[in-house]
């Protein structure tokens, strides 16, 4: 099992894995990824952009994919009912777009996964890993908050939606 970015190839695996979660979140009655995001349009984007990663086993199955970038994003500008760790003003690391295989859920895809970016931060001695999810996503809620995260308040996705904002401080 390895890392490694995403390749255009890898976009039908990314469609279904999404897909796959989308399905898994409607039916927890939690409406993110309701809307039509995240797209192959946006993992395209995300793969151009050199922000895409995927976990591959042996046969290099797709078992889960994140987006991660250290372009600063620019609904975290503004923080309601709480501040961000770190200083907006510095360069931080942010993940979005995790999801993972069904059949491939509670193997530690996602650990494994924040623990690549956790060590490409160290490697760049950048400090700081945000991240944000829907109020009612308790699962990626307490994955987070059991990797040390701390939550920062709240924050409005350019269409408006509202979400809850974590972030960690990378040492």
């Amino acid at each position: 099992m390895k890392i490694r970015l995403s390749t255009f190839d890898d976009v039908p695996q990314i469609e279904v894995i999404i897909n796959d979660a989308k399905t898994y979140l409607a039916s927890l009655s939690i409406d993110q990824w309701q809307n039509g995001y995240p797209n192959a349009e946006q993992v395209k984007s995300d793969i151009e952009k050199g922000e895409s990663y995927v976990v591959v086993n042996d046969d290099n199955i797709v078992m889960a994919t994140s987006m991660f970038t250290l372009r600063k994003e620019p609904t975290y500008k503004e923080v309601i009912d709480g501040n961000w760790l770190i200083s907006e003003d510095k360069i931080y690391g942010v993940i979005h777009r995790m999801a993972i295989k069904k059949e491939f859920r509670k193997l530690g895809l996602a650990t494994f996964l924040f623990d690549e970016f956790h060590q490409q931060l160290k490697d760049k001695k950048i400090e700081s890993l945000k991240i944000d999810t829907h109020e009612d996503n308790i699962g990626m809620q307490s994955l987070i908050k059991k990797l040390g995260y701390s939550y920062c308040g709240i924050i409005y996705t350019d269409y408006g939606a509202k979400r809850v904002a974590f972030e960690k401080v990378i040492s």
